[in-house]
């Protein structure tokens, strides 16, 4: 017999340990991730009390497949529907978060007097939270229906979309471990041109396909077609030179739009639970006790930033939106954590070599750590709001949530703080997409006039013609003034809509001068210094005091750039033109305050067997059913009289905390995946019929063993036949062995009743 592979020994370790791990965890109320991460440190290479794995290239294959799922899990979850109902509370609130902990990640790296690439690296990873432990939490203290958490849920997706995009650009970095504009410029083509093979391709084709298929899919065909299909993405996506996990992720989004969805996802959900687990294992494995020891200080305050100014920045965030400050502040204390984002971002680092050994395992710590304190966190939002009330200025309070005052413009529009933040982000958004591709494409030009152009000149005057382009996108950032008589009635509004519409304004310029200074360091860097023999000039500080120069200059020709306001006007003119092509637009109003949600229901809950009249679904919680999905039948606007069935697919209309509140109702989960089945004296007992016996000569019908003692008789031998359920015109004959099924003292009756001369007995007389 040939040797067993290293793999299965390795296998069986791994998920014996991520097993008793979990059991663990779940006894603690912890989240199971933690229990697969411990699992990893018990059975790595730096544990050694412990059997450690052999084969760890198979086990590295395992882990990207399990990542692949996980990926392909989310996608499938993903939904643009929600995502552009929530689009300004989300996108705001995201965009903050991201921003801000990139930039103070990659400060803190500097600081702490990492490489360049580490730095880089940990500002992408502390950017990013854990979708599944905040889910979970979320399902674990039963809030997950309010409608706060649904805008925490929105972020989390747009923050995995921003995972994706940055994934490919760390990846272009890691090859060329610098910023090579055109390089980036190609990556960012090439991902156009994937996505664009998404929507046109799979969005139309794999439908298609499913919908012929349809009559002919098993449970067994459609797990192994949506697999294949997760797969060959993955390859797609691997050739066009992008990670694997974004190939997943598209697949998962495409699969998402279809009927099948929800039947994928229960089907896939098994494998992702497998392979996931692997993932997270493997994740633990790296993490070396040693280095947690030496870096210790480094994993403590890389933990509070996570915990204080990530909580904060995302709380922020949704107060810029418009949200309430009640909202804000139990949302931004569900970001307090990194997840398993950060794992793969670090797997890119890693894998390419740029950066170094010890930022995964203090990554891991850092996510343990903060996962450990999400629940607490997310608890303590409530008291950290009341305790934030007491000490917010009166003047202040007013102006938090306000997004429901409006003041009305020329127009006659009313316009909210809300939609004021929101039209600043967009613009903010397109002139910043514009501004980076000048910046890439002068960057690559210049690269031209500098080859040709010896320096200094050639850095001053390529820094001149990048400034010229440019100029015009920079000015509209910092001083266009769109919306002066909006601006004027917000402010003197209120005291908070004031401080803010200055903030933003500082804001706007802040950022045109970091440009600014990335354009100048670009140019006049080390090598045009040196031209003049100057060799240790800090150029960097000379780059700041020009940016403010510039943007000082910016200011004083503001009359000049008012053409520029002419061609911006005729080119969102004509970039809009296409949606007043639009015949019919679903009211806004509708689709930011209700939502349709189909939800199954279990045969635990109270409401099944019930019919809608007498259901509470209008009276306590205002949901209104407008729709039935029983096995092959579709009921539309259902009657009141319809007796709701186990199974059905109710399809509720209301508010997403209305229906979160009754859905924990609807689909009720039993606390125990599998259930003992209770004690019972009942068991199969043999009786012989003989002379003498009360039952010779009579018919199963005419005998007391089901009416009067509640047993079954199952079989009766008849010399070398036997007859399994017998019928009931069967006579019990001499020599006959009859078998029954019955309680102890029900069997003890009959078998003692045998032999007496008893008179029938009528039904249910007591023994």
């Amino acid at each position: 017999m040939s040797e067993l592979p290293a793999l299965f020994s390795d296998l069986a370790l791994i998920l014996v340990t991520a097993g008793v791990t979990t059991v663990l965890f779940k006894w603690l109320k912890q989240p199971l991730v933690l229990g697969y991460i411990i699992a990893g440190l018990l059975i790595g290479p730096y544990f050694p009390w412990f059997p450690v794995i052999n084969d760890h290239h198979s086990v590295e294959t395992w882990s990207e497949i399990g990542m692949v799922f996980l990926l392909f899990a989310i996608g499938l979850e993903f939904s643009f529907k929600k995502l552009k109902k929530q689009a300004g509370t989300v996108g705001i609130t995201a965009l903050t978060e991201l921003v801000s902990m990139c930039v103070i990640g990659f400060l803190l790296g500097k600081v702490m007097g990492w490489s360049q690439m580490d730095s880089i690296f940990l500002g992408a990873m502390l950017s990013m939270s854990s979708t599944t432990i905040i889910a979970k939490a979320f399902d674990d203290l039963k809030i997950k229906g309010e409608k706060w958490t649904g805008s925490v849920i929105g972020v989390l997706v747009v923050e995995d979309l921003a995972a994706i995009l940055m994934m490919v650009i760390l990846s272009t970095l890691a090859v060329s471990t610098a910023l090579d504009g055109r390089e980036l410029m190609m990556s960012v083509i090439k991902l156009v041109f994937f996505l664009l093979v998404w929507y046109v391709g799979g969005v139309f084709l794999i439908p298609t396909i499913l919908k012929w298929a349809r009559k002919f899919m098993t449970e067994e065909t459609l797990t192994v077609f949506a697999v294949g299909l997760c797969f060959f993405m993955v390859w797609l996506a691997n050739k066009a030179g992008f990670s694997s996990a974004l190939g997943a992720f598209i697949m998962g989004s495409i699969l998402a739009e279809t009927l099948e969805a929800e039947m994928i996802h229960k089907l896939t959900t098994p494998i992702k639970n497998l392979f996931g687990a692997v993932f997270f294992v493997s994740v633990g494995m790296m993490v070396n006790p040693a280095i947690l020891v030496q870096y210790w200080w480094q994993i403590l305050v890389i933990t509070v930033v996570v915990v204080v100014l990530k909580s904060l920045s995302s709380g922020v965030g949704m107060l810029l939106s418009g949200d309430s400050l009640h909202n804000s502040v139990r949302a931004g204390m569900c970001f307090g954590q990194i997840g398993e984002f950060s794992f793969i971002i670090a797997t890119v680092g890693m894998s390419f070599g740029v950066i170094d050994d010890f930022l995964y395992p203090i990554i891991v710590s850092v996510s343990i750590i903060t996962t450990f304190l999400t629940p607490y966190l997310i608890k303590g939002g409530e008291p950290l709001f009341h305790w934030i009330e007491r000490k917010v200025p009166g003047r202040w309070k007013d102006g938090f949530g306000s997004k429901e005052k409006a003041v009305r413009s020329k127009d006659g529009e009313e316009v909210t703080m809300k939609d004021y933040l929101l039209s600043q982000l967009k613009n903010l958004v397109l002139y910043a997409s514009i501004i980076i591709a000048l910046m890439l494409i002068c960057f690559s030009l210049c690269t031209f006039i500098e080859t040709y152009v010896p320096q200094p000149f050639g850095g001053l005057i390529s820094l001149v013609v990048s400034l010229v382009i440019i100029s015009p996108f920079l000015w509209a950032v910092a001083f266009k003034h769109s919306m002066r008589n909006i601006t004027g009635k917000l402010m003197a509004d209120s005291g908070f809509n004031r401080h803010s519409i200055r903030l933003i304004f500082i804001l706007r310029v802040v950022i045109v001068w970091g440009i600014a200074v990335n354009i100048i360091n670009h140019f006049l860097n080390a090598g045009f210094w040196s031209s003049f023999g100057l060799h240790n000039v800090p150029y960097h500080l000379i780059a700041m005091g020009l940016a403010v120069v510039y943007v000082v200059v910016l200011r004083v020709i503001t009359p000049v750039m008012h053409w520029y306001e002419r061609i911006e006007s005729s080119f969102l003119e004509n970039m809009n033109k296409r949606d007043t092509l639009q015949s019919f637009v679903l009211p806004e109003v509708l689709q930011k305050n209700f939502v349709l949600e189909k939800v199954t229901l279990s045969p635990k809950s109270h409401y099944a067997g019930q019919r809608i009249r007498d259901c509470d679904f209008r009276k306590t919680y205002n949901v209104t059913v407008v729709g039935v999905d029983r096995a092959d039948e579709v009921i539309d606007l259902p009657t009141k009289d319809l007796v709701l069935f186990p199974a059905d697919e109710i399809t509720f209309l209301g508010t997403e905390e209305q229906i979160g509140k009754l859905k924990p109702l609807v689909e009720v989960e039993d606390d125990v995946l599998i259930k003992e089945r209770p004690e019972s004296d009942v068991d199969i007992y043999r009786m012989e019929v003989k002379k003498g016996n009360r039952y010779l000569g009579t018919t199963l019908r005419e005998s007391d063993f089901r009416h009067v003692y509640n047993a079954m008789v199952i079989a009766v031998g008849h010399g070398d036949e036997y007859f399994l359920n017998p019928q009931p015109d069967t006579v019990f004959q001499d020599g006959d062995t009859v078998w029954f099924v019955a309680s102890a003292a029900h069997a003890k009756a009959i078998l003692d009743s045998l032999t007496l001369n008893l008179e029938p007995q009528t039904p249910n007389s007591k023994l």
